[in-house]
């Protein structure tokens, strides 16, 4: 056994230890480390549906182990292998080589520019829902700077916003290679200017932005309220719409809508095209639903479909939950699921439905946190109950599509940045903390 091998079974050893029985059996077993070179380790993984979940789910738990064996390790990525033979084979010649020859930028997203490859428009669904804002993105592809400059899409979330402006970015890229595209959110935009004036590099920030011809900003709401992030992003608006560069932007609302957004941007933003992009009809749903258990050689029969077509109607990435939950089962009892055993999936992995009182929401989550229900209304800053506190507004917001203001009204009178942040928070955090994941399910299987 050669040390790479040492490596990654001793690291296996120290994830059984965090994980649940099954998903160890479901997720690990036919892993393989491939190589290890300048402290990144590249993990072999049998398709592109383990890979998705090993980086969601469980990135932290391996990297982690994988530090605690060897301190060198500073990063990991996965790469799709067919099966265990050729993983074998190419373990045996990364003996004999240095490097093997991976596309590994097919997989992942392009530091330079922020964009994520599988976003494409091949990869895109369109129905009668969408194909305003399909038509209006490729346009803004064939003439960049040009036609529809900015164009704005706004819908709630999971319908497809990030996939069709990062759509945009790869194509342009493609079509234009003497462009620079960058993509970013508008909360990391105002994280680094807020860290450039702390440390006196407002210039530079500055140069850094207008050096691009096409920036394609995400979640455009989070400049609500914030004055001197929305000053320097009128900057950046006028530089760019003044040479004819071309700007992108995704929103939960219509810019109109944006509490605490000044006339000045609203305005530019009315400018150029702005487009709704709403929840799936019937027709786009089962759509989508095809099209995602086909790419994971998943075949659901119609019953199921148009089950699932009929009773999630709120957004993609809900329907991409479920199809998800069903290969996941499907892999483990290896045969199709029942109809019944698809509704018990649905009922247990989808949201909760809108005619769910807030009171509810509430009475759910205090009960679930241990905490008294009338603390949440509270002034109090105790971490006890600020986190309760911050995963009802999420809820509310995420689930339930209460308006920032309302939810501030109705948890205590809060001024609506304060839910902002707060949704944003818990947005963040589930990133990364595995705990808050397993609890945020608990609590929407509750509700």
């Amino acid at each position: 056994m050669n040390e790479q091998d040492k490596l990654w079974e001793n690291a296996l050893v120290e994830i059984e230890l965090a994980v649940s029985e099954a998903n160890f059996s479901t997720w690990f077993k036919d892993t393989l480390l491939i190589k290890q070179e300048e402290g990144v380790v590249y993990l072999g993984v049998p398709n592109s549906f383990t890979k998705d979940w090993l980086y969601k789910k469980f990135h932290n738990t391996i990297l982690r182990s994988l530090r605690k064996i060897d301190e060198q390790v500073r990063s990991l990525e996965y790469i799709i292998t067919k099966d265990n033979e050729k993983r074998v084979n190419m373990n045996k010649k990364s003996a004999i080589t240095p490097t093997i020859s991976m596309p590994l930028q097919d997989f992942y997203i392009n530091r330079d520019d922020n964009l994520n490859p599988r976003y494409v428009f091949d990869t895109f669904i369109v129905g009668p829902f969408n194909e305003l804002a399909h038509a209006a993105s490729k346009t803004v592809v064939k003439t960049p700077g040009i036609a529809y400059n900015p164009l704005f899409i706004y819908g709630n979330t999971g319908h497809g916003k990030t996939h069709l402006i990062q759509a945009i970015g790869n194509h342009i890229k493609k079509d234009h290679p003497e462009k620079k595209v960058f993509y970013l959110t508008s909360e990391r935009f105002g994280s680094e200017y807020f860290n450039a004036l702390q440390s006196n590099k407002a210039q530079q920030f500055k140069e850094k932005y207008r050096k691009y011809d096409v920036i394609i900003m995400d979640d455009v709401q989070f400049f609500s309220g914030k004055d001197k992030f929305q000053e320097e992003f009128f900057y950046l608006f006028n530089t760019f719409h003044e040479s004819n560069r071309q700007l992108v932007f995704s929103c939960d609302k219509h810019p109109n809508f944006i509490p605490g957004l000044e006339d000045r941007i609203k305005s530019r933003f009315n400018a150029g095209m702005i487009i709704e992009l709403p929840a799936p009809d019937k027709e786009s749903r089962i759509a989508i639903l095809k099209a995602k258990s086909s790419s994971n050689s998943i075949s659901l029969e119609q019953n199921v479909l148009e089950f699932l077509a009929e009773n999630i109607d709120s957004n993609v990435r809900e329907l991409e939950g479920v199809v998800n939950a069903i290969i996941c089962q499907t892999q483990l009892k290896k045969r199709p699921l029942s109809v019944l055993e698809v509704k018990n999936l649905v009922k247990n992995s989808t949201k909760p439905k809108k005619n769910i009182s807030i009171k509810d929401v509430v009475k759910v989550i205090t009960d679930f946190y241990n905490i008294d229900e009338e603390s949440i209304y509270d002034k109090t800053r105790k971490k006890e109950v600020v986190k309760p506190r911050q995963v009802i507004m999420y809820i509310l917001r995420e689930d339930l599509n209460v308006s920032f203001p309302s939810i501030g009204d109705k948890i205590g009178g809060r001024d609506h940045t304060t839910v902002i942040h707060s949704c944003e928070k818990i947005k963040e955090d589930l990133k990364t903390n595995q705990n808050l994941i397993e609890e945020i399910s608990q609590i929407r299987a509750m509700l």
